[in-house]
C-alpha cells in the first residue's frame, strides 16, 4: 500500500475517532446528545458551538443516518450519500488534526 493511503486512513480514522470523543464528552457534559440544533438553541452561543460542531459532526451525520434508516426505513441511497459526506468530512477534519499534531513543538 501506498504510503499516502496509509495516511489518509490513518486521518480519517483520527476524524472519527476525535468526533465520537466530542460527542461522547458532550454529552456526559450537557446531559443531551450533540445536535446540529446546537446553532438554533442560543443565538449568541453559536460562535462556541461551530468549533465543536466541526469535528464532531461525522459522528452526528452517522448517527442520524443510523437512526432513519432503522427507524423511518429510508432509502439505502440516502445512508450512502450521508456515509461518504461523513467519510469525507472526517477525512478532512483528521486531516487538519495531523497537521496540527505535526506542527506542535515536541
Amino acid at each position: 500500500m501506498a504510503p499516502a493511503t496509509i495516511a489518509n486512513i490513518y486521518a480519517l480514522l483520527l476524524g472519527f475517532a476525535t468526533a465520537g470523543l466530542l460527542a461522547s464528552a458532550y454529552q456526559v457534559c450537557a446531559q443531551k446528545p450533540l445536535s446540529f440544533r446546537l446553532l438554533d438553541d442560543r443565538p449568541g452561543a453559536a460562535l462556541a458551538c461551530v468549533p465543536l460542531l466541526t469535528f464532531g459532526a461525522p459522528f452526528v451525520i452517522m448517527r442520524n443516518t443510523v437512526r432513519g434508516r432503522l427507524r423511518q426505513g429510508r432509502r439505502f441511497e440516502y445512508a450512502m450519500i450521508a456515509t461518504m459526506l461523513a467519510c469525507f468530512w472526517s477525512l478532512m477534519s483528521g486531516t487538519v488534526i495531523v497537521s496540527i499534531i505535526q506542527h506542535l513543538p515536541w
